[in-house]
């Protein structure tokens, strides 16, 4: 059963073209894209990165983000080794999954929103005829890409199954947006920030106090993926304890069980999400999408179209 409509990952471990920390604004690259695509709903965010990559990893601490990580020995650094490694960890975990590089910072979320109305294999975006990124991909489609072993990496993948693509076409220039130079990314930082204006959601349940949060959330899909709640901590830097505390509580309020623990046996004990706990977790990812979806029409129409937030900008 999928988690979730729509999954993103960023490609940050390339040797040769990734640059994750490079400034956009205030923020790195790298922090900009996850901005964008959880405005836009994703989740889980996966970033791609290299086991020497310490600062990317603190930058996105506390932004709740999978890290899968390419060993500095792995010779095999360049890209489409990234996107493979967040296609299969994501394939059947989500009807679709939205890829980027991370030296592709400036596309905004509408643009996602709008890819996502179409239910095509393979969908780009382009502007003014340019194919550019973000690159939706459905789940049907992702075997095909992993067993592709030709040249021109995930561009000759897409360009084999151009039958199962479409192109659509978004007033987005930032699609384009690869590999530019730092005073052109640098010039178009004020447009995109007024792009990803959007209302700021803190997403939770609970009755006298909150007891479920954005965070208790990608550890209950760790759990569900991993099987062991010390691997689902050590991948989100959250102490076991701290975990545990989350969970009873959580069961507690809830009134049944949500992890499943099985102690013992020779490879140690497994932990992993019950039926209703597996429901639940989809539930409120189900949930969360439509809120931010609602919200994101409410705030575009009350504040944006009535130019009010420009209005205090002036004053």
């Amino acid at each position: 059963m999928f988690v979730s409509n729509v999954g993103g990952i960023i490609a940050a471990a390339s040797k040769e073209s990734a640059h994750p920390l490079r400034k956009t604004g205030k923020i790195p690259a790298i922090k900009r894209i996850v901005l964008s695509m959880q405005q836009a709903g994703l989740f889980p965010i996966v970033v791609v990165v290299g086991a020497d990559d310490y600062e990317s990893r603190y930058q996105l601490n506390n932004l709740n983000v999978v890290f899968l990580i390419l060993e500095e020995s792995d010779e095999k650094r360049e890209l489409f080794h990234s996107v493979k490694a967040g296609l299969s960890y994501l394939q059947d975990k989500c009807l679709s999954v939205v890829f980027t590089p991370v030296n592709a910072p400036m596309f905004i979320p509408k643009t996602i929103v709008e890819m996502r109305k179409y239910h095509d294999d393979i969908v780009v975006p382009s502007y003014k005829k340019k194919a550019g990124h973000p690159v939706l991909i459905s789940n049907e489609m992702i075997p095909d890409i992993l067993a592709y072993d030709g040249e021109n990496g995930l561009r000759g993948a897409i360009e084999k199954y151009a039958g199962r693509r479409i192109f659509v076409e978004v007033d987005d220039i930032g699609v384009l947006s690869l590999n530019q130079e730092d005073d052109e990314l640098q010039s178009r930082i004020e447009e995109h920030n007024k792009s990803i204006l959007h209302p700021i959601l803190t997403f939770g349940i609970g009755h006298e106090t909150p007891f479920f949060n954005a965070r208790l959330k990608l550890l209950l899909f760790l759990i569900e993926d991993l099987n062991n709640v010390r691997k689902a901590c050590d991948t989100m830097a959250l102490s076991p304890g701290k975990a545990w505390d989350m969970i009873n509580e959580l069961e507690d309020k809830l009134g049944y069980t949500v992890v499943k623990r099985r102690r013992g046996g020779r490879n140690g004990g497994k932990t992993f999400l019950t039926e209703d706990g597996r429901q639940f977790l989809i539930t409120c990812q189900r949930f969360e999408e439509q809120v931010i979806s609602f919200s994101e029409q409410k705030f575009e129409k009350m504040f944006l179209e009535s130019h009010m937030l420009e209005k205090k900008e002036e004053e």
